[in-house]
């Protein structure tokens, strides 16, 4: 005897925690633990405007563009459609299941204009290589 239908019906409340669902060995994970963003805000706060909409975080846009540099992903319109769908990009980026990925346009016109102009960048990856250092992660002699 066949059984009844499928049918899916939606849960009103979901108990879910992204970060339960990233492996423990995936690459963000220390990425995460060791890239400090805290200081975004304030090293970028004189390019941004005062009046108007507000605009998309700067450390999600960074963490966007971490993920495309870590996993090889070339095309901002690409990565976005992957932060979108996959679990360990999202919890990354500190998106939760609901919230939206930025349009590609927009990540596109911060990484070219904003934060290329502001040096960030560098700033960025001199903060980690220092804090590398003190971790005892590397040597800082080459």
């Amino acid at each position: 005897m066949m059984g009844p239908r499928q049918e899916a019906q939606p849960a009103l409340f979901y108990e879910f925690s992204l970060k339960d669902h990233v492996p423990q060995n995936h690459l963000l994970r220390p990425i995460d633990l060791f890239v400090d963003l805290s200081v975004i805000r304030i090293y970028l706060a004189d390019l941004y405007s005062r009046t108007g909409r507000p605009s998309v975080d700067p450390e999600l846009l960074i963490r966007l563009l971490l993920v495309s540099y870590c996993f090889g992903i070339r095309s901002e319109r690409r990565l976005c459609e992957e932060v979108h769908l996959n679990l360990a990009y999202r919890w990354f980026c500190r998106l939760d299941l609901s919230d939206r990925v930025p349009d590609h346009s927009t990540f596109s016109k911060n990484r070219h204009g904003r934060f290329r102009d502001s040096e960030l960048l560098r700033h960025l990856f001199e903060t980690t290589v220092a804090r590398c250092i003190e971790e005892g992660l590397v040597s800082g002699q080459r």
